[in-house]
């Protein structure tokens, strides 16, 4: 009869309940739950399992950089990172208020893992969200005007409510590339947030961006209201870098 209960829930996609009540029967607690307090525990597996792997899913389709999380974050005095701030973002209440976020600092300062960090914590609370390299976003989506994708491309970024564009003006953009940039920002304006992160203090962005008409559109709907992070200290990377090396003397 059981096997036979296994068989119909495994049928039914109902797989969560299927390890719980298999891992019961094995440990033999079957007598140790009332009627209703088992069934509350199939329950709840179910819906951990399903929320697990809608998870799962959620972090194979965003493509972070980084595998990161919000408690590995380093918050080192001589960071200077605002640790109330991070955490204040890491509810994700700037999503729902679509509001966006700048975060600047020199390279290697923990830029990008701080947005994947804040990436895989608005996928743990159910948004959906899309992590782009800025310089290979815009190659992807020139290709795209080319070959006929470019305005799926936009649709798909359009419905994430977060984008997450890593390594804004690591070049000044060209006539296609500002103008895809624009397409983005007014798609995505007062609708849905958006994540930057850049070497370039945010006062260089107009000369990044170049044409002061549409740099001045541009900027106006991605700087009001926007959350801002300025990162301080030594390269991350760096000091890694030499703790591995350090590492490596001692032992050998």
């Amino acid at each position: 009869m059981n096997e036979h209960i296994i068989e119909k829930m495994r049928t039914m996609k109902l797989y969560g309940m299927v390890r719980s009540f298999r891992t019961t029967l094995e440990a033999g607690n079957t007598e140790q739950y009332t009627a209703d307090e088992l069934l509350g525990m199939l329950v709840e597996s179910e819906w951990d399992d399903r929320y697990n792997r809608k998870l799962n899913r959620s972090l194979q389709r965003a493509h972070f950089r980084y595998k990161a999380s919000v408690e590995q974050i380093s918050f080192t005095s001589d960071r200077q990172i605002n640790k109330n701030q991070v955490l204040r973002l890491a509810d994700c209440d700037f999503i729902s208020k679509k509001e966006n976020v700048l975060i600047t600092g020199s390279t290697g300062s923990g830029k990008s893992y701080i947005a994947s960090a804040l990436g895989h914590q608005a996928c743990s609370l159910g948004y959906r969200v899309m992590y782009e390299h800025s310089t290979k976003l815009f190659a992807r989506l020139k290709m795209g005007k080319a070959d006929g994708s470019y305005l799926k491309e936009l649709l798909k970024m359009e419905k994430q409510d977060l984008l997450i564009i890593d390594d804004f003006g690591m070049q000044p953009l060209d006539v296609q590339s500002r103008t895809i940039l624009m397409e983005i920002i007014e798609d995505r304006h007062a609708k849905r947030s958006t994540l930057f992160t850049s070497q370039v203090p945010v006062n260089k962005w107009y000369e990044v961006i170049g044409e002061q008409t549409i740099a001045d559109a541009i900027l106006d709907r991605i700087i009001h209201d926007a959350h801002r992070m300025e990162l301080k200290g030594d390269s991350m990377r760096k000091k890694r870098i030499n703790l591995e090396m350090y590492n490596e003397e001692i032992e050998n």
